[in-house]
């Protein structure tokens, strides 16, 4: 477990969309932290901090609240569309050695065999892993794989302690050869469409 992911939070007495905003102006996210049937934690988190830390995909954050250490998990991240900024965190409370179930990117690595390309169909895997063992991504390669060749779930190699949640015959990866288009033909047939009109509206800016 990262030491480097303690955030220090103020818990957060005001709401409302004035109230958010003017915590954002300075440099602050609001949050909610819920979870093991406790009460709903609001909280402000800093800004910058929190945003490098959440760059991660299921970033489990341990949250300082009120001088006591709280781990929890990203759940939620609502950003402004327009300046991608972070609005709001939706944090689920987590407890060391608990297995929760969290949708893991897939990251795809190695040159499939000459004239093929890979297209990855299944871009996250769910996974039930440990709160504090969450992997960043699933790496599967495809290294010299031959066209017509599929990749499953099942055939994903999982981290130590993970366990397979989605369907095990999803498809991840499918492996072909790329269609050709013949432009050649297309083209000389647009480029004599084109010269036949030049004429006729020449004539019809003449007359």
């Amino acid at each position: 477990m990262d030491e480097d992911n303690k955030i220090q939070t103020e818990v957060r007495e005001s709401f409302g969309k004035g109230a958010a905003r003017k915590l954002r102006a300075a440099g602050k996210i609001p949050a909610v932290v819920y979870g093991h049937g406790t009460e709903p934690v609001h909280v402000t988190l800093p800004a910058h901090e929190t945003g490098l830390l959440i760059r991660k995909a299921n970033a489990v954050l341990d949250l300082q609240i009120a001088g006591k250490s709280q781990l929890a998990l990203v759940k939620d991240v609502q950003k402004d569309p327009v300046h991608q900024i972070i609005e709001h965190l939706d944090l689920i409370v987590v407890k060391r050695g608990e297995k929760v179930q969290v949708e893991v990117p897939v990251h795809v690595e190695g040159e499939t065999a000459p004239g093929t390309i890979a297209d990855l169909d299944a871009h996250t895997l769910s996974l039930e892993v440990e709160a504090t063992h969450i992997p960043e991504n699933l790496v599967v390669s495809v290294e010299g794989l031959e066209e017509g060749t599929q990749l499953h779930a099942k055939d994903v190699v999982l981290p130590k302690g993970a366990t397979l949640v989605s369907d095990p015959e999803s498809l991840v990866v499918n492996v072909h050869a790329p269609q050709k288009v013949d432009l050649g033909e297309e083209a000389t047939e647009a480029a004599a469409e084109a010269e036949a009109e030049a004429p006729a509206a020449e004539e019809a800016a003449a007359e």
